[in-house]
């Protein structure tokens, strides 16, 4: 079925209306981005999302969680991407919490994140393209545990993170899947360096470097030279929930661009009656139902264990990606000249789409993926 739920649409219901007012543009990007915020998001309103039972949506209710699925998430996502919303919700409540899942880890950090007390962050590339199965960060067992040596690329809120979830490799060959382990990585454990940097969005993501860092055996999280489970399963609910803020991105750049060629006249006539700027509406439209129609899928296909799920998710990922770089352009350009100016809102939502777009996989890399899955 590739509609909500009555559940689903009440939970909609009640999140749309919570992000615009508390998670508005105004009141949350731009505020923390202009007062220089280290962690470019609102740690109040981090609590807010678990006042409202957001931040364990993923977490089973004997855990203290929700006990919902990704068809949920993706439905606070899409507003999260609507608003521009900046927190840790996707990496934090979907991606890590995915990944510690049935793990002696959860019992550490899930109480936290349900609380809204704790942020965590995935550390996982390593160059200049998301590539999960080229880990080459090592891990040597060490006494009775393992050190840590390496570097880490694009670790969203690693700054900020409470717990840092650290692909490396204790055993095989960077570009094999086997031989991964994925440790919980405390914050300021020692030897651990932190670069925190502000990407286009005014996002934080950290560049990591781990100098003879030393962790116990318990902070691998399910079992050693078996990390690509845990791991994955981070992965695809993190693309499946990227495509659906995307989506969201999307969906709000379009509403806005369609607000004002409801209101901007030009030689005496609104630009929205021109027919040209129609048909780009309209097909701007169709392609965002069709993107919000394969992020659901994937959502739904991850909630029930199904064996396409993973390449559905690439499809959602390379789809919303695209079309929300349509709406972003398409947005700017109706917009005229001001949509290049940062006194409008539109050009944040083109930012945006250029961090999210590539965050757990460009749209060229999920393409690839759904050519290898589909057997080419």
């Amino acid at each position: 079925m590739m509609t909500l739920t009555d559940d689903q649409r009440m939970l909609q219901d009640s999140v749309a209306p919570f992000m615009a007012e508390e998670g508005a543009i105004k009141a949350q990007l731009r505020h923390w981005r202009d007062s220089g915020c280290k962690d470019g998001f609102g740690h109040g309103l981090w609590k807010q999302f678990a006042e409202l039972g957001l931040t364990g949506i993923l977490i089973p209710e004997a855990q203290g969680g929700a006990g919902l699925g990704m068809v949920e998430a993706g439905v606070v996502l899409e507003e999260v991407g609507r608003n521009l919303t900046p927190s840790p919700f996707l990496t934090t409540a979907v991606a890590a919490v995915r990944a510690l899942e049935g793990s002696a880890q959860a019992e550490r950090w899930f109480p936290g994140i349900v609380a809204g007390d704790t942020v965590a962050a995935l550390a996982v590339d390593e160059g200049k393209h998301h590539d999960p199965s080229r880990v080459a960060m090592e891990a040597k067992r060490s006494g009775n545990g393992f050190t840590l040596n390496g570097t880490k690329q694009f670790v969203v809120h690693g700054a900020s993170a409470d717990v840092i979830l650290v692909a490396a490799r204790t055993a095989g060959a960077a570009g094999e899947r086997e031989g991964l382990t994925l440790f919980a990585v405390e914050r300021g454990a020692a030897g651990l360096s932190v670069d925190n940097v502000a990407l286009v969005d005014s996002s934080k993501a950290a560049r990591l470097a781990f100098d003879n860092v030393s962790v116990d055996a318990d902070a691998v999280v399910g079992e050693v030279d078996a990390g690509w489970s845990p791991l994955s399963r981070a992965l695809n609910a993190g693309r499946a929930g990227a495509a659906a803020e995307l989506v969201g991105v999307a969906a709000g750049a379009s509403a806005m661009t369609l607000d004002y060629l409801r209101q901007r006249k030009q030689f005496g006539k609104l630009i929205g009656e021109y027919q040209a700027l129609q048909h780009r509406a309209a097909h701007l439209f169709g392609e965002i139902e069709i993107a919000r129609a394969a992020a659901l899928k994937a959502a739904q296909l991850l909630d029930g264990g199904d064996a396409r799920a993973e390449l559905m998710v690439s499809v959602a990922k390379a789809k919303a990606a695209r079309v929300a770089a349509l709406a972003v352009q398409e947005g700017v350009q109706m917009h005229g000249g001001i949509g290049m100016t940062d006194e409008h809102d539109i050009g944040l939502f083109m930012k945006r789409e250029a961090v999210l777009g590539n965050l757990f996989g460009s749209p060229t890399w999920h393409a690839g993926e759904v050519a290898r899955l589909s057997g080419y």
